[in-house]
């Protein structure tokens, strides 16, 4: 937000009209800046980059899936090169905080898999944050809880259908101004 700009006004930016619609997607954007600076925290504290960090995630989270999880799986999600994805890997490996692994189906690919070491690292530095935050979702009405998850869902859903966006493009220089000399001194 712009100084001089409260948030009604930068949410008319965008939606005009009903102010509870308005109110529900500046709650889901402050929830997504605050998101977002913890994530950077965590991986600060913690001495890992954010790339480290949402990688882990990936792999327990497929872990507790019980669905393996590639190095080119990895690659595709974080929107990486798998020459990088490769130089990560060998970073968390070094850190014992994963593994690689013969894939259980597929004999000519590897798959990743979380340490014991990581599992107790992630629990030890991010469990109370989760008790905090289980404690925040059950503090919502019983009878609210399904239409909330359905909404974030729906949100979800969408943001991963939203496709590319053209590059924004220099403004043209207005006609018979020449901005090559703009500020510079006479």
């Amino acid at each position: 937000m712009l100084p001089g700009e409260d948030a009604h006004h930068t949410a008319g930016y965008w939606y005009d009209g009903d102010d509870a619609v308005i109110a529900l997607l500046e709650a889901l954007r402050s929830f997504r800046r605050a998101d977002e600076e913890m994530r950077r925290r965590i991986s600060r504290d913690m001495d890992m980059n954010i790339t480290d960090m949402q990688t882990l995630q990936l792999v327990i989270a497929a872990e507790r899936a019980g669905e393996p999880i590639t190095p080119r799986t990895i690659a595709g999600r974080l929107g990486i090169s798998t020459a990088s994805t490769t130089k990560l890997l060998d970073r968390l490996t070094l850190s014992g905080h994963l593994v690689r692994q013969p894939h259980p189906r597929d004999r000519r690919s590897v798959v990743v898999v979380a340490t014991p070491h990581a599992h107790e690292e992630v629990r030890e530095r991010l469990g109370h944050m989760h008790e905090r935050m289980a404690a925040v979702a059950r503090s919502v009405a019983p009878e609210c809880r399904a239409a909330a998850a359905a909404f974030l869902q729906r949100m979800a859903d969408e943001l991963g259908r939203f496709g590319a966006v053209a590059p924004l493009t220099p403004k043209a220089p207005e006609a018979g101004r020449d901005d090559s000399s703009a500020g510079a001194p006479t």
